[in-house]
């Protein structure tokens, strides 16, 4: 119910899907094997989804 300043209900309509979170990881970071452990820095431009493991040639992917 509006409260009569055009607020409209207490509390509002929340704060979206991506509130609070990057739109992206960023430049910067590293990529994981979840499979070994082998770590690399991140390439800017490459995702880590893309590269593979140098050990054990699965797909890499961004660590948190």
């Amino acid at each position: 119910m509006p409260r009569g300043d055009g607020t409209g209900p207490l509390g509002g309509r929340g704060r979206g899907r991506m509130a609070g979170r990057p739109a992206t990881a960023g430049p910067g970071g590293e990529c994981i094997c979840p499979i070994c452990g082998h770590r690399e820095p991140h390439e800017r431009g490459l995702p880590c989804s893309e590269k593979t493991c140098p050990k054990c040639s699965a797909r890499m992917t961004r660590a948190r």
